[in-house]
């Protein structure tokens, strides 16, 4: 009995030693499966090209986002193209960021905005071509039409891909200050403009551009016309229902032709106190146009306007609008007369040179103007 019970206990002890190889012999096992299967795939590799398939695969596959560079640049880049799918309310949203920091970290060249508020055509565009010429450093365009008028300039035009999505506009309505913020906004977005100049198809240069460019860059003050007329077309046009933000001793009128500093653009830009009330109250016979801007100013900023504007037109005929010139009006004595006989104040001294700008002109004043240039009455 005492045999027979040892050769239990010695047959227990074998099983028991037994029991941990299975383990060791299943991960031999699956490191042998491993091999055997790298060199299946190493051999399908080699032999039947799918490494060239799956690297077709992997080169054709891009992100579902798009990275921007990093570092300064992404931040004062000009927009590439002038078209955009912003709303209204996200572009002025948008224009309005500004730096805290007074300086910019890099070398900054100051650049005009020209803006061009226009129906259609730009029949004066080959007079603004020897304008600008040469100074591309120095300014960028942008067109504000009808939305189906579809501008057939050459690659060539500086007024090429510069038509900003636009609405229509009205005379004497708010949607006529909403196309001129719009303008406003879509500049800004260049952090490099520093003034804006407002313009219509019928407005020419009076001097040549580095002249323009220095007088404008120079200035104190933004050249917003802003006075208080007390007749009927003045104060006879404000609607007591706008007090106590708008009192009537504040109430202004003025040239719908601006030109601002970056400044006072972003005031006009970021502006959702006045607008509702003027687009509520003032409407024909309240021109909209002659009394948002300059009011608000005045209310917001009137130390750094100019109360003047520097675009010249003619009141002298008469009429609802100013006097339009053609072909015969445009002689040397004409321009003389434009551009002397005036005194105002630039940066608060007197001063000579009052208007850099003039309007209007119609389309048969062309040939005659670019004669102008040529024989340097204009020189550009």
């Amino acid at each position: 009995m005492q045999s027979r019970g040892l050769t239990l206990e010695e047959g227990k002890e074998r099983i028991n030693q037994s029991k941990p190889l299975r383990p060791v012999r299943l991960l031999v096992l699956f490191f042998a499966l491993c091999v055997v299967f790298s060199l299946i795939s190493i051999y399908t590799v080699k032999h039947f090209e799918i490494e060239s398939v799956v690297t077709t695969v992997s080169s054709s596959f891009q992100p579902c986002y798009y990275e921007e560079p990093g570092g300064l640049d992404k931040w004062i880049r000009p927009p590439s193209s002038s078209i955009h799918n912003m709303s209204d309310k996200e572009l002025l949203w948008r224009a309005s960021f500004v730096p805290r920091i007074k300086g910019y970290p890099y070398p900054r060249v100051p650049k005009i905005a020209f803006m061009f508020l226009t129906k259609g055509p730009l029949p004066l565009a080959p007079l603004w071509e020897r304008f600008l010429k040469g100074h591309e450093k120095f300014y960028s365009v942008y067109i504000h039409s009808l939305p189906s008028y579809q501008p057939q300039f050459p690659s060539s035009s500086v007024f090429y891909n510069r038509q900003i999505p636009s609405q229509v506009s009205e005379w004497g309505r708010m949607n006529m200050c909403d196309a001129e913020r719009r303008l406003l906004a879509n500049a800004l977005l260049d952090i490099s403009n520093e003034w804006f100049i407002l313009l219509s198809e019928s407005c020419i240069p009076l001097y040549k551009f580095s002249f323009v460019y220095h007088y404008i860059m120079k200035s104190k003050h933004s050249f917003v016309g802003a006075f208080d007329d007390p007749g009927p077309y003045g104060r006879g046009r404000y609607n007591e229902h706008m007090a106590p933000l708008v009192n009537v001793t504040k109430w202004r009128k003025g040239s719908q032709w601006f030109e601002v500093n970056r400044k006072l653009a972003i005031t006009i830009v970021e502006d959702t106190t006045f607008h509702p009330i003027f687009e509520q109250y003032c409407r024909p016979a309240c021109y909209v146009d002659e009394h948002y801007f300059p009011t608000m100013l005045t209310i917001q900023a009137a130390n750094v306007l100019a109360n003047r504007s520097i675009t010249w037109v003619d009141w002298s005929r008469g009429g609802a609008h100013p006097a339009t010139f053609g072909r015969n009006d445009i002689t040397e004595e004409f321009f003389n007369r434009v551009r002397g006989g005036h005194i105002c104040l630039y940066n608060n001294r007197n001063s000579s040179v009052c208007v850099l700008f003039a309007r209007k002109f119609a389309p048969s004043a062309l040939e005659p103007l670019l004669h102008m240039v040529d024989s340097k009455v204009l020189d550009y």
